[in-house]
Parts: C-alpha cells; structure tokens; sequence
C-alpha cells in the first residue's frame, strides 16, 4: 500500500523553528518529524511514500520519497494538497498522513487492515494528551462521535461541551480508490474556491452529510501533534520518541 504525507504548511505558530525549513522538518528527538513519519509508514505498509510539498518544498527532494508539489500552499487548505497526489489515490488504496503528527507502525497497520472506502484513527483518550497541552482543552477540540458499530456520525465541529468529543481525530486516514472518488464527486461539485478553503475535517463532514460511510479505527501506542513549539518541548519532556519504538 502506497503512503502520503501532506507536508506543504510552514506552519505559522511555530514561530522561528520554521523560517527556513517546513514544519515537517521540525525535530522531535533529534529528527524531523517527516523521518518518524516515514518509517512508521514504511514499517506499517511499506516504502512506498509520497510527500506533498509546498514551503520550502526544495528541501523534501533527494529523500527518498515521491515529491508533489501545492504551489498554492499559502492560499490552500489540506484539502488542495491533497488533490495533488490525486493520480496515487485513483490508482488504489493510500495512507494519508498529516505533516505534524507522529505515530507508531501498529497505528499504520490497523488502519491499513480496516475494511472500508474511507477510515481515520483517533483516540479515545484524547483529553489526557490534550489537558497537557492547552489550559482549556475544549478550546482546541473538534466534535467526535461515533455510532455503535464505530462509523463517524459527526466531525469538525465546535463543541459546546465534553459530551460531544468521543475522541480526537489525529490526521491519519485511508482512501480506497471508490473512497477518493467519492471525494472527488464532492469536489466537483463545490467548486475549486470552495475547495480551496476546505479543511479536512469539513470535508469528512460533508462526505458524511451526504452519505458516506466514515469508519473510525482506535490509535493504536502513543502519538503526538505538533502544532507549536511549546508542544515540541512537552513531547521531548514526556519522552514521547523513545515510546513510538522506532528505531533510528
């Protein structure tokens, strides 16, 4: 199974850590996190790796990886990003990562296993990992909730209370080549400036609003994002890089 990480953000609330790189270049115990993030999906799936650049995109090349490239990045959302690597998600089942995150390779292969069109990874246990990094960590969340059967009912969202949070979605997803179609569908019929405003969690709602089934899969280890520097510090503090147990 191929793997994409969407990496072309510079990420403006990193502050100086990304004036001359992309904040997937930021290091978390001593390596960038795009290093983590290709070994978990490597181990997970295999080597097959793309990355979606776009800030300092000159830096992703020589890599080892497959380069597309969001020459709008500054203008665009995830979404955009991803629809550059749309001809690896036409041509069968992708893994989809976020630039800022961090993993471990059985949260890779749960995802990969799960049989549907379309699947994220939470975490059920999201208000420890955030009550860490915000004073108020319902000021940072996104409504969650799941059926019974663990099919996403409601996404992206701001929520009114804790009650309305049944995990945190951690940007990591899975795309069969019917579940980007359907998202292209859905694309289609927005339009290119709607779409280029439209983050990934609005996305996954919409699919939903109009009848896709979203499966969710639990996180599997520990795993972090990164949207700070401050967050950078906890991880290193709490020893985050020697729990994901992966080698160098």
């Amino acid at each position: 199974m191929k793997s994409i990480i969407l990496a072309a953000g510079r990420g403006s609330r990193m502050k100086g850590l990304t004036d001359e790189r992309p904040k997937c270049l930021t290091e978390l115990g001593g390596r960038p996190l795009l290093d983590w993030q290709t070994q978990a999906l490597s181990i997970g799936v295999g080597p097959d790796i793309a990355v979606v650049g776009g800030y300092r995109g000159d830096l992703l090349e020589n890599r080892g990886l497959t380069v597309f490239t969001n020459p709008r990045w500054s203008e665009t959302n995830m979404v955009v990003s991803l629809t550059c690597a749309s001809s690896w998600l036409e041509a069968g089942p992708c893994l989809v990562s976020y630039g800022d995150i961090v993993y471990t390779p059985t949260a890779v292969r749960r995802l990969a296993e799960i049989e549907s069109d379309i699947a994220i990874s939470y975490d059920p246990d999201w208000y420890r990992v955030w009550a860490a990094r915000f004073a108020d960590p319902l000021s940072d969340a996104e409504t969650f909730k799941l059926s019974a059967d663990g099919i996403v009912t409601d996404i992206g969202r701001r929520p009114n209370s804790l009650d309305e949070v049944q995990g945190q979605y951690m940007g990591l997803l899975r795309f069969t080549s019917a579940g980007w179609d359907r998202v292209s569908r859905h694309l289609a019929v927005v339009g290119s400036e709607a779409a280029a405003k439209l983050d990934m969690t609005s996305l996954l709602r919409a699919l939903i609003e109009g009848g896709a089934t979203v499966r969710a899969v639990r996180v599997e280890g520990p795993w972090g994002e990164v949207d700070s520097a401050t967050d950078l510090m906890l991880y290193e503090n709490q020893g985050l890089a020697d729990s994901l147990g992966i080698g160098p």
